[in-house]
């Protein structure tokens, strides 16, 4: 049963910028550490990336129905590609309990880029 859906859409020019002037931080506060190190080393690449897991769990959130803020951070989800290349996504039990009531729960998530933008859709089911 699907229990929430959600989409969001990126400007890559917005996170090129955020990076250049603050990469460091920004990937921080956006991407957990296995997501880091599966991280892109070219830089085209890295923007796509970042800016693609950054949709993907605005996304999400707006799947469990609460965006990021107070319930759910960054932090609390993420996204890791299976041996295909396939994003797999983990969302912290915590959050699953309080906001589904369950921690069987299962988040199906599409991320594709163009030129200009990285997008992302979600759906949650139980």
């Amino acid at each position: 049963m699907i229990i929430g859906t959600g989409i969001d859409i990126v400007e890559l020019p917005r996170i090129q910028k955020i990076i250049e002037r603050q990469e460091h931080a920004f990937v921080q506060r956006v991407l957990t550490a296995r997501e880091q190190k599966a991280m892109p080393e070219a830089p085209g690449r890295r923007i796509e990336y970042i800016a693609g897991r950054f949709a993907a769990k605005e996304a999400i959130s707006k799947a469990l129905g609460t965006g990021i803020g107070g319930v759910v951070s960054f932090y609390d989800m993420e996204i890791i590609p299976d041996a295909n290349g396939r994003p797999i996504v983990h969302i912290a039990e915590r959050v699953l309990r309080e906001i589904a009531g369950t921690v069987e729960c299962r988040c199906h998530i599409s991320i594709t880029h163009s030129r200009e933008y990285a997008a992302a859709q979600a759906i949650l089911e139980m």
